[in-house]
């Protein structure tokens, strides 16, 4: 990708503090036209498979987007490491950059399993959304939350804030290659964007066309428009008995799960194994907390004024190449 002031001017001007931290709460009113279901009582993780349909369907579609590391990456300042997915493309234990989705799974009796689908879910009002200071998360008017790898500069705030951790990042591609790799940036940050050009099209995405070619009718993942997703997830809960997650957490999202088991035990669990991706009860939006907000502040102020200094530097580059170009 060419480093064009353009590029630098949409960066710098997304990167308005006032405009991405303070505003977040405005992003409760854009909860997305469709949802998710992950139904945990049907999903039993393929895995009878080398590999489960969903994790399998949604690498072969995305598998194009999947970052092309540069050969001789290096640790920026003052970090000594770097995260580098390159040399691990086939894990599908976990999420990264080159997986965004997996099953997790937790042992509720002697022989009985529960397996859980991971992967973003495309919240109401995404925290990531509203601290990224390069504007390279948007919160689409379907309902996802989708990272343009043309404006990430890998920073990985955008992980740090999400209450579940989602983004992974990817060192030697990206923004920051062109500007000061040794100084800022470090890849970019990749996730499920819920199939974003297939939504767009009012198709469905490629996990839950994966999921319904497996188990046909006994499908363990619903997707459709929100309003019709949230109130079959409320008459199942009612009806047999079943508990839902997503709705509430973190002030609601575009990601339903419906579970027999109580997502507090399922939790614990989780905790008990020390997975990386938890699935807590309890979840406010980090930005809701004074003192993150205030960290997160300046976070976003130092990045903007980098932003900018970076744009009035190609700027300035751009002007002199085009002096020289005149007197040539």
């Amino acid at each position: 990708m060419n480093l064009t002031r353009r590029n630098f001017l949409k960066i710098a001007g997304a990167a308005t503090v006032s405009g991405k931290i303070f505003s977040h709460e405005t992003a409760y009113a854009t909860t997305g036209r469709y949802a998710t279901i992950i139904d945990l009582t049907r999903c039993d993780g393929c895995k009878e498979e080398p590999i489960s349909r969903c994790v399998k369907a949604c690498r072969n579609y995305n598998k194009d987007r999947f970052p092309k590391p540069i050969k001789d990456i290096k640790p920026y300042w003052p970090h000594k490491f770097y995260e580098d997915w390159s040399k691990k493309r086939d894990a599908i234990s976990t999420l990264t950059p080159y997986n965004w989705i997996f099953i997790q799974r937790i042992q509720i009796k002697r022989k009985k399993e529960i397996f859980i689908p991971r992967r973003c879910m495309h919240c109401d009002n995404p925290p990531c959304v509203s601290l990224c200071p390069f504007g390279a998360l948007s919160k689409e008017q379907y309902g996802n939350t989708v990272i343009s790898d043309k404006l990430c500069f890998g920073g990985a705030k955008c992980r740090d804030v999400c209450p579940w951790h989602i983004p992974q990042r990817q060192a030697g591609v990206g923004l920051y290659l062109k500007i000061m790799p040794k100084y800022a940036g470090g890849g970019v940050m990749y996730k499920c964007d819920l199939c974003k050009d297939r939504i767009a099209e009012g198709k469905v995405p490629m996990c839950v066309i994966a999921c319904e070619e497996r188990l046909n009718d006994n499908k363990a993942m619903f997707f459709g428009e929100r309003q019709a997703i949230y109130k079959m997830a409320e008459e199942r809960a009612r009806n047999e008995g079943l508990y839902i997650y997503g709705d509430k957490q973190n002030s609601g999202t575009s990601t339903l799960y419906l579970s027999a088991i109580p997502f507090g035990f399922i939790e614990a669990q989780l905790k008990s194994k020390k997975e990386k991706f938890q699935m807590a009860e309890q979840i406010q939006n980090p930005l809701d907390e004074p003192h993150n907000l205030a960290k997160y502040f300046l976070i976003s102020a130092f990045a903007s004024a980098f932003a900018g200094i970076v744009g009035a530097l190609c700027t300035g580059k751009k002007k002199a190449n085009g002096d020289e170009d005149k007197k040539a």
